[in-house]
């Protein structure tokens, strides 16, 4: 008897700190046990497959979003045989950086097909993406579908951008230090115009604005960038040997005519004066001079930013191959395209870049543009 009173004793106190429910379906159990237990089972077993199957079906709009590759998509899919082979015992050739100056950690699809069509025609180059968002020391990277999707590719590095240090022992240092310029209109601008110089400088490489893609590999166009139009070069593509001349009279002129207030003048502008003086040249034209590569601007810019809306028209592809003959990267203009709708699929000419150079990234882009219509339906 005492043992029996004081399991029920024992039963009082946890049935306290259930809710009223569970109470009453606790004495049920206790006072009809097998019976019981198999109705409680039975019953768990019933409400646990309603809600695998409710879950599955559900509306996606009245749940957070999952990110990752989808489970039929592995990454074999996404990544050709030969760029494991590259990757390999074989060193790497070179780097190609990539900066996001934003706290952004949600790349968008140009921001993924820029990163992977690198990563494509560089199989043997790192693809190194520096990101200010990502937090220094994690070692884990944030959860969205391109993350997954890039981490596919062997050469692809996403690490912290760390300005301070990227900015340390350069003339760019001082300048980033000083927290007034953080309240100038194009802050973000200017601070991805610096750091690209620097990183030329620094390390040498390539550098390569997130909305370009790129057609064929950029590693015989060395000491070189590109010109945009009749008036001025543009920093969007770099291509430098470490420690080179051209890119320290560069940093030199970012702080000695630094003007934070006027658009471009830290980048195009800025890349302009420098060139004109290292030429001795009162206009621009295509040339190498002492070393330094301008070139014409179908290589790099084929689509002037003014016509920027000839990417979202259709073009035959006949079309496309003679415009791209001479082509080996296109700039986006995403601060003018940004927010334009492209249909997927379709004969657009941004639409046929997508599934030609960053098949993976147009997969994704299928993917989610089937499901839109489906949800539309």
């Amino acid at each position: 008897m005492m043992a029996v009173s004081g399991e029920h004793t024992l039963a009082g106190e946890r049935m306290l700190r259930m809710p009223s429910c569970l109470q009453k379906l606790t004495r049920v159990v206790l006072s009809h046990k097998p019976w019981a237990l198999f109705i409680l089972i039975a019953g768990f077993v019933s409400f646990a497959y309603t809600k695998l199957y409710w879950g599955v079906w559900e509306d996606p709009k009245s749940r957070a979003p999952t990110y990752g590759l989808s489970a039929e998509i592995s990454c074999a899919h996404y990544v050709p045989s030969a760029l494991d082979i590259a990757a390999g015992s074989s060193p790497p050739t070179g780097n190609v950086f990539f900066v996001e100056t934003s706290e952004q950690t949600s790349p968008s699809y140009l921001f993924s097909c820029s990163v992977e069509s690198v990563a494509r025609r560089h199989p043997t180059s790192r693809v190194v993406v520096l990101m200010k968002g990502l937090a220094k020391g994690n070692t884990s990277l944030p959860e969205h579908w391109a993350f997954s999707l890039l981490s596919c590719f062997p050469n692809v590095e996403i690490r912290p951008l760390d300005l301070t240090e990227l900015f340390s022992g350069t003339p760019l240092a001082l300048w980033f230090s000083q927290p007034q310029r953080q309240q100038e209109p194009h802050f973000l601008h200017v601070l991805s115009d610096a750091c690209r110089i620097v990183l030329m400088w620094k390390f040498g490489g390539i550098y390569l604005d997130t909305d370009f893609i790129v057609l064929k590999n950029l590693e015989n166009l060395t000491n070189a960038l590109g010109i945009q139009d009749d008036h001025e070069l543009n920093g969007a593509f770099l291509s430098f040997k470490a420690k080179h001349k051209f890119m320290e009279l560069c940093m030199q002129d970012f702080v000695q005519n630094y003007n934070g207030w006027v658009w471009g003048h830290q980048g195009p502008g800025l890349l302009t004066r420098v060139f004109k003086k290292w030429c001795s040249l009162g206009t621009l034209k295509s040339m190498n001079c002492k070393g330094v590569s301008a070139l014409a601007q179908e290589v790099v810019y084929p689509i002037p930013w003014q016509d920027w809306k000839k990417l979202f028209e259709a073009v035959s592809a006949l079309e496309l191959e003679k415009l791209l003959k001479n082509t080996y990267a296109v700039h986006i203009w995403n601060k003018l395209s940004h927010g334009t709708k492209l249909e997927i699929p379709s004969q657009a000419l941004l639409a046929q870049l997508y599934a030609q150079f960053c098949p993976a990234t147009y997969a994704k882009m299928k993917q989610d543009s089937e499901e839109v219509s489906r949800r539309a339906v």
